[in-house]
């Protein structure tokens, strides 16, 4: 599948990774529909020529509105980008005691649960596309998943989630003919991490293997471009985080 004259969906697409995909897909051709908790979202969307749906990826008839709403817009979806979540940082047994139950469940809800509830109802408008291949998906899990570090039980385990459904969803959409893959960021230069104070990026960046650099959000829109545009591509989760292994 090709970018460019392409319709894609891309949630958390106000900031961050997912106004870079949205910024990087229309500059490649393709029609996108920015969805978005934050009503804000809007003016990212009209910056880059896109389409708004004010999303709650956690409600079912609200993503379902905006799936409504881009089909309206562009004739329909040919591509998922799920980039909307939330970072919790908060240890098993802390200094005031267990783990809060509520923050978990909400990482969990935003991140995972939110992902599967966007990507099986963008897929159930794909698969009504014409020819052999009619959609593709791309989760963003974390590298949390594999290397999660102390304080991010939840964290980690909502993208841990990501990356363990990416092969049977592969698989459960096979025959719709719709790929899905999930990439594994590692520390990127995001709006939070931009706002920490110099030394401490620095001190991030120290860690990586090679290129001793935060990763651009350009970087994340390019692979996932690449992955719509490679159609032997699916149920694979790639990390993307120069080599970094957190401990």
């Amino acid at each position: 599948m090709q970018l460019k004259g392409s319709r894609a969906i891309v949630t958390g697409g106000a900031s961050g990774l997912g106004q870079a995909t949205a910024s990087y897909f229309r500059q490649q051709g393709a029609e996108v529909t920015v969805l978005d908790r934050d009503e804000a979202g809007k003016t990212a969307a009209d910056a880059i020529g896109a389409h708004f749906a004010q999303t709650d990826v956690t409600d079912e008839a609200s993503v379902q509105a905006a799936i409504d709403t881009a089909v309206s817009a562009m004739g329909g979806i040919d591509i998922c980008v799920n980039c909307a979540g939330i970072a919790t940082g908060e240890k098993t047994v802390g200094r005031d005691g267990p783990h809060a139950l509520d923050s978990f469940a909400r990482t969990i809800q935003i991140n995972l649960i939110g992902t599967f509830n966007v990507l099986r109802l963008a897929a159930v408008s794909m698969a009504g596309n014409p020819g052999d291949e009619k959609g593709v998906i791309v989760n963003t899990a974390s590298i949390a998943a594999f290397d999660g570090q102390k304080g991010q039980a939840a964290y980690a385990a909502s993208k841990a989630g990501i990356a363990g459904m990416t092969l049977p969803v592969a698989r459960d959409l096979a025959g719709q003919g719709i790929r899905i893959c999930a990439i594994a960021p590692g520390i990127f230069a995001t709006p939070m991490l931009r706002g920490l104070p110099q030394d401490v990026q620095d001190g991030l960046a120290a860690e990586v293997t090679f290129p001793k650099r935060l990763g651009e959000p350009e970087e994340f829109a390019r692979l996932a471009g690449f992955i719509v545009e490679s159609p032997y591509l699916n149920g694979e989760v790639i990390r993307l985080d120069g080599a970094l292994r957190m401990r």
